[in-house]
């Protein structure tokens, strides 16, 4: 087993992590003010919105592991988790479906604006009954002609407030059950979309979230992803991308924190020497640095999987379960390790736990991580 990186791969990330830090610095005044549209456009430049996407339709064309690495760099340079994850969200649940459901006229409309940063892009499935279980879903899409009318609402759509375009996903035949469902690519300006009012969070704070509801939106038949009935698949894959590359982000981010909070241990003096000298301070320094290289490595195995085509559902599920619950317990460490300091909100160590926080519940819960886990036990 070869765990070395090409020198390519190693410039690469250098020069993901260097345009992080530098480009991608945010402003602390601006926290509240909502999506960074300028940085996204900065994202769009360096070709992180594109990361896998074939350089003939404006992306980078890297294959899925160096796809990781690079999200690893973006999570670790830019201390606004928020941005990366609309990145991960924008990139791996709405671009890369239309990379592997879209015909050539889809490809040729969505991906260069996608992957330039001039337009964003939101995937639109949870719904208020149908969370965890998307394939309970009641928005309903009825074909008309040449055109499909799609009633319905979404929830929790992550950069539904500024999106461009969304990828919903509605039955259309409702006894098929998992055929039953299709994906529609739905412009901003469409009639009978409205985006409703974002959420407040407790994290993520510049990554907006919004429910969206259609009523009476007409679309025309070639707004349709894929063959009809073949949504479930399409999100299913999509899933997949998300739950592997787009969790390297928090790789980056615990990686990022270690080295924060490894440089306090060594400057922070109590009882005249370093705290990081106590054994209770080292300790759990080591079991940071430990829960990050077994979530790194699961991830790495993961991506390596569906390079070569192979299956790694499971696997994809080890990683994110493993560092979504690390990346939590990175957080409460921290603040631990940095005491008072650690929970003012000037210092943004306790931002590192509220940004952590709904990474056991996206992409799917925890838990449903561990009944994919032990499905492919078979139990």
């Amino acid at each position: 087993m070869d765990f070395s990186w090409t020198s390519e791969q190693e410039e690469l990330y250098d020069r993901a992590l260097t345009f992080a830090r530098t480009r991608l610095a945010e402003d602390p005044k601006r926290q509240d003010e909502g999506f960074p549209r300028d940085l996204w456009r900065l994202c769009g430049e360096f070709g992180f919105l594109g990361l896998p996407i074939p350089e003939q339709h404006g992306g980078l064309g890297l294959d899925t592991l160096t796809t990781a690495r690079v999200m690893e760099a973006l999570g670790r340079g830019c201390s606004d988790t928020g941005l990366a994850f609309s990145v991960g969200a924008h990139l791996f649940a709405c671009v890369m479906p239309i990379l592997e459901g879209g015909d050539d006229a889809q490809k040729a409309r969505y991906l260069p604006k996608l992957c330039s940063g001039e337009w964003v892009g939101a995937n639109a499935i949870s719904e208020p009954e149908a969370g965890s279980d998307v394939f309970a879903l009641k928005t309903r899409a009825v074909r008309e002609g040449d055109e499909y009318v799609l009633d319905g609402g979404k929830s929790y759509v992550t950069n539904g407030p500024t999106a461009d375009v969304f990828l919903v996903y509605a039955v259309t035949n409702p006894s098929h059950g998992f055929m039953g469902l299709s994906a529609f690519l739905v412009e901003k300006d469409t009639p009978g979309l409205q985006v409703g009012r974002p959420f407040e969070k407790m994290g993520l704070s510049t990554s907006p979230i919004a429910p969206i509801y259609l009523e009476a939106c007409r679309v025309p038949a070639s707004a349709r992803l894929g063959p009809e009935g073949q949504g479930a698949p399409l999100f299913k894959r999509s899933m997949q991308w998300e739950r592997a590359c787009l969790f390297a982000a928090y790789v980056g981010v615990m990686e990022r924190v270690l080295e924060q909070t490894v440089d306090f241990a060594r400057g922070r003096k109590q009882f005249k020497r370093a705290i990081g000298k106590n054994q209770a301070i080292s300790h759990r320094l080591a079991d940071m640095k430990q829960r990050l290289e077994s979530g790194r490595l699961l991830l790495y195995r993961a991506c390596w999987l569906m390079d070569r085509g192979q299956e790694a559902a499971m696997e994809v599920s080890l990683a994110k379960l493993v560092i979504s619950e690390a990346a939590i317990q990175c957080g409460l460490d921290a603040i631990q390790i940095h005491g008072g300091m650690g929970y003012v909100v000037e210092s943004g160590i306790e931002r590192v736990l509220r940004d952590a926080i709904p990474s056991t519940l996206f992409s799917g819960t925890s838990e449903i991580q561990r009944d994919i886990i032990a499905s492919n036990l078979g139990l």
